[in-house]
């Protein structure tokens, strides 16, 4: 289900309710001053008490909740669209950068001002930038939100060879930062080498599962598009499989753990992991 479709639909049923009932308010309003003007010239309006009637009685339970919670939804809604909207982790995909279960922000104003729903860009900003953790809704079902980092820009040449990465021809440094256990992935026993690799501005940690045969390729990207691959590069459904991502599907960067749960873990918070900001 579209939550920002539900909650626009929820926005509008509820503002629709709160205007409609202070049009009947305000008319009823209307009729008590025109009442009060003309009574003063000594001619007397027979509709008067059914206004006031209208003013006075206690406003239905339905009324009082929409008025009540328009302005909250709204807030969260032009929240949601503009500025911040959160997310949850499902899969192991950006591991160990992003766990299962982890609540992250997602700035929705770093890569343009967009209408909602629409996804229009109608204020242009800030492109994506290389090593950058970016949530786009996914090509072959937009219906869907995607998470992966960005390695390849419009015009760059990807390279993928025996698991080494390769922009424009040239090998991404990394170093050896020992191994890594999969118990969220339900592969307990199984471990993968971890590395530390430098993109861009950023340097972040990856992993690399030698019981799985490498995906070899090498793509140029094509103009307003972006190619993205997964931390954990092994168990990552990514660009080397179903290409780019376009910019119209963008939705914003990665930035912010706000809270964690051990979900796959058998449940529990995991503290350590609160407050950590993406790399």
């Amino acid at each position: 289900m579209d939550f920002s479709l539900i909650l626009f639909l929820f926005v509008l049923l509820t503002g629709l309710i709160s205007a409609g009932y202070w049009m009947i308010c305000e008319r009823a309003r209307r009729a008590l001053r025109a009442n009060e003007a003309r009574a003063a010239s000594g001619v007397v309006v027979g509709n008067a008490n059914r206004a006031m009637a209208r003013l006075t009685r206690p406003q239905p339970l339905l009324v009082e909740y929409a008025r009540a919670l328009f302005p909250v939804v709204l807030i969260v809604f032009l929240l949601r669209s503009f500025l911040v909207e959160p997310f949850r982790i499902p899969s192991g995909s950006m591991l160990p950068s992003l766990h299962i279960g982890d609540f992250i922000l997602v700035n929705k104003f770093s890569y343009g001002l967009r209408l909602p729903l629409l996804n229009y860009k109608i204020i242009p900003l800030n492109a994506p930038q290389r090593g950058e953790v970016m949530v786009f809704r996914y090509p072959l079902n937009p219906k869907l939100n995607f998470i992966k980092r960005v390695i390849g820009l419009p015009g760059d040449v990807i390279g993928y060879r025996n698991k080494q990465l390769f922009i424009n021809g040239q090998a991404v440094a990394r170093v050896d930062d020992g191994a890594f256990s999969f118990p969220q992935l339900k592969l307990r026993g199984v471990a993968a080498d971890q590395y530390r690799e430098t993109i861009g501005a950023s340097t972040h940690a990856i992993l690399l599962d030698q019981n799985l045969a490498a995906r070899d390729m090498e793509v140029t990207v094509p103009r307003g598009n972006y190619f993205v691959m997964g931390d954990n590069r092994d168990h990552s459904n990514d660009s080397r499989y179903w290409r780019f991502v376009p910019e119209d599907h963008l939705v914003g960067k990665a930035f912010f753990i706000w809270f964690s749960w051990n979900s796959a873990g058998g449940g529990g918070v995991q503290w350590h992991r609160l407050g950590t900001r993406i790399q």
